[in-house]
């Protein structure tokens, strides 16, 4: 029996991809910082609830505690994200930005996935076939974004794509690292869920596919790649 936790899984795509999973057979942990939603989640996925606030250490350690009692873990999920937005809805731009609006992006996108991965290495290494699944976008392509006309080149905002830049390079760092586990990045694509206020034209199911598709890739998979559902992308 494969045991996968997933970050943010009380909805959009993470709840998707632990729908998918328990649906594949595996013994999922939707991990929520909102313990209400988080146990209504569980509950309708037959699922199990953890409380999990990736920006929180005391939080995060306490969920690898009751995983690792509970029986270990095979593969993690660092989903959960935020996009920051002034409270006229706009995203800043880099005329605007400023540290904190920075800062509050990586706390979540970057720092976040360091601190849920460090405290869960040492259960993933007790597994068979460890697999990290690190979800990141299309905006993190530096290749991509110097494209004119793009989405890539012309999306306004600077924290998000930074933050997802940043986990690509985490996600290489920690595959050279661990060459024991399948340690990947991938991108959704455009999907509609609360991120982005569900301007997205992808639906969760179409955006959950590639997330599904690597956290079930075997030990002879692909390490340290960037991939959508059409296959690697341009780092």
């Amino acid at each position: 029996m494969t045991t996968t936790l997933i970050t943010g899984a009380n909805k959009g795509l993470g709840y998707e991809t632990a729908r998918r999973l328990v649906e594949a057979g595996h013994t999922v942990y939707v991990g929520a910082r909102d313990a209400g939603r988080g146990r209504a989640a569980a509950e309708r996925l037959g699922a199990r609830f953890v409380l999990l606030d990736v920006t929180d250490d005391a939080s995060v350690d306490a969920a690898a505690k009751t995983i690792e009692a509970d029986g270990g873990l095979d593969v993690l999920v660092n989903n959960a994200g935020v996009e920051w937005r002034r409270p006229n809805g706009e995203v800043p731009g880099a005329a605007e930005l400023t540290a904190d609006d920075l800062r509050a992006v990586f706390e979540t996108n970057v720092f976040g996935v360091v601190r849920v991965t460090h405290a869960f290495l040492p259960l993933l290494q007790r597994s068979e076939a460890p697999v990290i699944v690190n979800v990141g976008s299309g905006l993190a392509s530096l290749t991509k974004a110097q494209v004119p006309g793009t989405p890539h080149h012309d999306y306004p905002g600077v924290a998000y794509p930074a933050s997802k830049t940043a986990i690509n390079m985490i996600t290489l760092r920690y595959a050279h690292a661990f060459p024991q586990m399948r340690i990947n990045v991938v991108e959704p694509g455009y999907t509609a869920t609360d991120l982005n206020h569900r301007t997205g034209h992808q639906t969760v199911e179409e955006g959950a596919e590639i997330i599904v598709r690597m956290a079930q890739i075997g030990p002879d998979g692909p390490t340290g790649g960037y991939f959508d559902a059409e296959g690697p992308l341009p780092w």
